[in-house]
């Protein structure tokens, strides 16, 4: 008789109810593995792309896709596998209905969401950015893909109010200043692929043009995608979209979102209920249905090129993606870059830009020799009686390359940079009532000496943003002056008369435009040791004096003799880059050529050259030291072997993952060398 039945308590109160919980738990498991062993009726296979940036690993494998799985793990879905041990994410490329792996396949281990993230067209792009730049593309992948944010996925869908009507003759008009726009807008809008290198005309409202263009596009039922430098110019081409295309007609993909909205927007192009993107480099990807349009706005930016490894460049993922879905192409900004001065010789694209009497007719520039002291310390005679004039007409834009008082230092008497008896960092002012700090330290010099000569005066033989607005303040006493740059950038400024003094890349827009824009030394961009130094500083200029009025004036000062200012003068952008290309076909460098460097510890670079199996035709420079404990080797190809130079570097990468080698790092085409 059992003591339940003899009218004692059990010993154990609900060992019972843990058995039976028990076996409900395992009855459930071997279920869900006969579900797991069950493949999937139709396409049992998947390919998964797994994040996991080894280059020996860097292709898809084959899963199988469980009866359960089988409506949620479709191509684009994130899922999470068994891989090397370890559970890993990864996202489903295809389904098939076999494999050529002989052995048994490892089924998904769940489907993390079952939304379409990665369409195939952005796919096979991360692909070939992956292998253009040698790099992993489970990398690219996290470029092009933003992380998951759950509530914002499960969110209900809300569709896009009716756009307003697409009114050609208004973009017509936009557009009129430039040759053969009409033709340009003409082919957009009924469906062409018509590539173009653009030059803004000077005071060129360029965000509206750019929302005409976007119209014409959308009206011939195909999307639009444009990239610009920062989230500045996001907010004011997404203003001008709102403008032409109506309110909630394009989504905008930029970090300063925040995770939650920028994932929000993404979901948006990735359904297709925007197909107009407007967004920095990461929105290059964005899988925007039907593209028929990409722009790159002032693609000599260097926030256009991407820090992360494979360091892909805005531009040439663009105009990747253009030749792979048949896209339109348009390169744009006040300047014109090496790269896009090369598209026109190929072929690849044509002109958009101004006549020469349009131009002459909407800006004057002149330039104003350094070596006139008559005003100040700084600003010529010439430069302050334009300054003056330009005061009665509106406000006035001062571009100086260096933002802080005085950033550097050095002795008054021998010219001796100062330098920190502590670290011997550059000492810097603050401020006019500040005693001299180390940029390094931060230690304060208040009884500095000269070593060389024992002089205890000190000067600034560079001048910053914050001492030019002080000098200016005292030149035009009762005028409003301004400063924008570092952490205080402006967005915008009234029509007011007024004086803006801005770092380059913190020009603020004026309403209507600045009267007047003054360049000052113009000697300083011009004294970095860089392959862009020139293009660059020209690039600064123009995006400042672009934002003049029609008919403003225009002023730098530095060499009139020196080619970059005097292509600024004749406001030819197209003459100095087409100088500069030959410049650099003669030299061997990009864009003629195709260039990568590879850094890292001397002996793992060393390691790679001798795995390194370049084209016959590649040239090898190097190595040489860039800082205390790497070295850097060049190699460079000519630009018809420029794919078979990727390809040996890819090799290169996954021959050393492989064998798990010291890393090196490589960069195919950098920006900057």
């Amino acid at each position: 008789m059992s003591a339940h039945e003899a009218g004692q308590p059990e010993m154990l109160p609900g060992l019972r109810a843990s058995v039976a919980d028990a076996r409900a738990k395992a009855a459930a498991t071997r279920r869900r593995r006969v579900d797991e062993a069950e493949p999937a009726g139709t396409d049992p296979v998947a390919r998964v792309l797994v994040d996991v940036p080894l280059a020996h690993l860097d292709r898809p494998f084959d899963y199988q896709v469980p009866a359960a799985m089988a409506a949620s793990a479709v191509p684009g879905a994130r899922v999470k596998v068994r891989f090397a041990g370890q559970d890993v994410d990864g996202f489903v490329v295809a389904r098939a209905a076999g494999s050529d792996h002989p052995g048994r396949l490892t089924p998904l281990r769940r489907v993390v969401s079952a939304e379409p993230v990665l369409s195939p067209a952005v796919a096979e792009l991360t692909g070939a950015v992956a292998a253009r730049y040698a790099g992993a593309r489970a990398d690219v992948l996290r470029l092009a893909v933003p992380p998951r944010h759950a509530g914002t996925e499960s969110a209900p869908v809300v569709g896009a109010p009716d756009p307003a009507p697409c009114d050609p003759a208004a973009a017509a008009r936009a557009w009129l200043d430039h040759d053969h726009a009409d033709s340009w807008l003409q082919q957009l809008g009924d469906g062409g692929s018509p590539r173009a290198v653009w030059q803004a005309v000077p005071g060129a409202d360029w965000p509206t043009l750019l929302a005409h263009a976007a119209a014409v596009t959308l009206h011939g039922g195909r999307g639009v995608l444009v990239c610009v430098p920062d989230h500045r110019d996001v907010v004011r081409v997404s203003a001008a979209f709102e403008q032409v295309l109506g309110p909630g007609q394009h989504s905008v993909l930029s970090a300063e979102a925040g995770p939650a909205k920028r994932y929000g927007a993404f979901l948006e192009v990735s359904r297709g209920v925007h197909r107009a993107v407007v967004g920095t480099r990461s929105a290059a990807f964005a899988p925007v249905h039907d593209l028929g349009l990409v722009v790159i706005w002032d693609d000599g930016d260097d926030l256009h090129a991407e820090p992360r490894a494979p360091y892909p460049h805005t531009r040439e993922v663009l105009l990747m993606r253009a030749e792979q879905e048949g896209a339109a192409a348009l390169v744009g900004g006040w300047s014109r870059t090496c790269e896009a001065d090369y598209l026109l010789r190929t072929g690849w694209a044509q002109p958009l830009v101004p006549s020469r009497e349009t131009v002459r007719a909407r800006v004057r520039v002149d330039v104003a020799p350094a070596e006139d002291r008559a005003i100040g310390a700084r600003i010529p005679g010439a430069a302050h009686a334009m300054v003056r004039r330009a005061l009665t007409e509106g406000p006035v834009l001062v571009q100086t390359p260096r933002s802080g008082y005085a950033p550097s230092l050095a002795c008054e008497r021998c010219r001796t940079p100062a330098r920190c008896r502590v670290c011997a960092g550059g000492l810097q002012l603050a401020g006019h009532t500040d005693l001299p700090t180390c940029r390094w330290c931060g230690a304060v010099e208040d009884r500095w000496r000269c070593a060389e000569c024992g002089h205890h005066g000190l000067r600034a033989p560079v001048i910053g943003r914050d001492r030019t607005a002080e000098e200016l303040g005292r030149m035009f006493p009762g005028t409003t002056i301004r400063s924008s740059g570092g952490e205080r950038v402006l967005d915008g400024v009234d029509s007011h008369s007024q004086v803006v003094v801005a770092t380059p890349g913190a020009e603020p827009v004026a309403l209507g435009g600045y009267a007047g824009v003054l360049l000052l030394d113009t000697w300083m961009p011009l004294a970095r040791t860089d392959l862009r130094t020139e293009e660059e500083a020209l690039r600064r200029w123009l995006t400042a004096a672009g934002l003049v009025r029609a008919g403003g004036h225009v002023m730098a000062v530095g060499d009139p003799a020196h080619p970059a200012l005097q292509a600024l003068v004749r406001w030819d952008p197209a003459g100095f880059a087409a100088r500069e290309v030959e410049q650099r076909r003669q030299a061997h460098l990009p864009p003629a050529v195709r260039l990568a460097t590879v850094t890292g510890e001397p002996g793992a670079v060393d390691d790679a050259l001798t795995l390194l199996a370049l084209p016959a035709v590649a040239e090898v420079l190097g190595p040489v030291p860039v800082g205390e404990s790497e070295v850097r080797l060049v190699v460079r190809a000519p630009r018809s072997q420029g794919g078979a130079l990727s390809a040996a570097l890819l090799e290169l990468q996954r021959v050393r993952s492989a064998r798990k080698l010291e890393a090196v790092r490589i960069q195919v085409d950098p920006h900057s060398l």
